[in-house]
């Protein structure tokens, strides 16, 4: 597929929002493998190949394993995630897919056992950022890396 349009060539500071967004993530304390989790798992439900091929690899270079990745579209059904990481991938679904049923108070209250103020912020803006990213690469026809 052809890439329609690159926005960081034309602006810019459109990008260096989002670079801004991403910033705060890597300084937030999350965990990185948690983040690739949360990157990858939302853009498996967005479908956006561009995203799914830089994160798994990413992921797999801070040692998260490949079982994990091949699984992660079907986490409920194994015990290879922590009940952390099922709470945030349970979190990460309900925003990606918002329109469908918004964030039921069972997802969140999960989470919040799971995650300190700071990890749920980082977390929420985690989900905010790749669906922003993912919204751009589909839309634009982001190519493979």
């Amino acid at each position: 597929m052809e890439q329609r349009f690159n926005v960081g060539k034309v602006d810019h500071p459109a990008i260096q929002a989002m670079i801004g967004l991403e910033k705060y993530i890597a300084e937030s304390g999350l965990d990185k493998k948690l983040y690739e989790l949360i990157k990858t798992r939302a853009s498996q439900i967005n479908g956006c190949a561009h995203c799914l091929n830089m994160h798994t690899r990413d992921a797999m270079k801070i040692g998260e394993t490949a079982q994990r990745l091949f699984l992660l579209d079907a986490w409920r059904e194994t015990d290879l995630f922590t009940e952390k990481e099922r709470a945030v991938l349970a979190l990460t679904e309900c925003m990606t897919l918002i329109a469908d049923n918004a964030v039921p108070d069972d997802v969140w209250d999960e989470a919040r056992k799971h995650l300190t103020d700071k990890e749920m912020a980082a977390v929420i803006m985690s989900v905010v950022a790749i669906n922003g990213w993912n919204r751009i690469a589909i839309t634009t026809r982001e190519p493979l890396d």
